[in-house]
């Protein structure tokens, strides 16, 4: 289970208890992940890439407003407990989704579109060239130490190379209609 769009996905990871995205924000924001749910061998699997709609992004950003907060709870590695796990559930329903695992397919969908998302214009550029500016931000920064630094380039350089293509163009553009929402929806460390 993950968080919906904040660090590995609204951005590269807004991918996160508030949405999680890819971190489109500073550098930073990319070597400190977004606490997540503990990990679901569907967590492995590849993106389930789905056609967006505005009811789905509407819904979810709906959702996040109460599953969030939940999600920021819970530590990183330990399990949920069942009735959390129910009360995320059940909160998912209660905004128009199947369950949890729908609201994630959705967050997970909105999360890679926004992380090709340029956060100074809010318009799209693609992941490559948001990875490639962060990498830029990353190198000039003197203030970094330079083991943070070196560790903060390996993770953006190997996000670099697992870029995945967007299946459904459209969404791109649904998105764009959202994105000032979506990111007001992240956490303020991740943009």
């Amino acid at each position: 289970m993950r968080l919906p769009i904040h660090t590995s996905a609204f951005a590269l990871g807004l991918a996160c208890a508030s949405f999680v995205m890819a971190p489109v924000g500073s550098a930073s924001a990319q070597s400190k992940p977004a606490p997540a749910a503990p990990a679901t061998p569907a967590e492995d699997a590849p993106l389930k890439q789905i056609a967006l709609t505005d009811k789905m992004i509407e819904n979810a950003l709906a959702a996040n407003a109460e599953i969030g907060p939940i999600l920021e709870k819970i530590p990183d590695d330990a399990q949920p407990d069942p009735k959390v796990l129910a009360q995320i559930d059940a909160i998912a329903k209660k905004h128009g989704f199947a369950g949890y695992a729908e609201y994630n397919d959705v967050t997970d969908n909105i999360n890679l579109v926004t992380s090709g998302f340029d956060p100074e214009t809010k318009t799209y550029i693609g992941q490559e060239a948001v990875l490639k500016k962060q990498i830029a931000q990353v190198q000039a920064d003197k203030t970094m130490p330079a083991k943070d630094k070196k560790e903060a380039l390996s993770e953006l350089n190997d996000a670099l190379k697992s870029i995945t293509p967007i299946q459904f163009p459209g969404n791109i553009e649904l998105v764009a209609k959202y994105i000032d929402k979506l990111l007001a929806a992240m956490p303020q460390d991740t943009q």
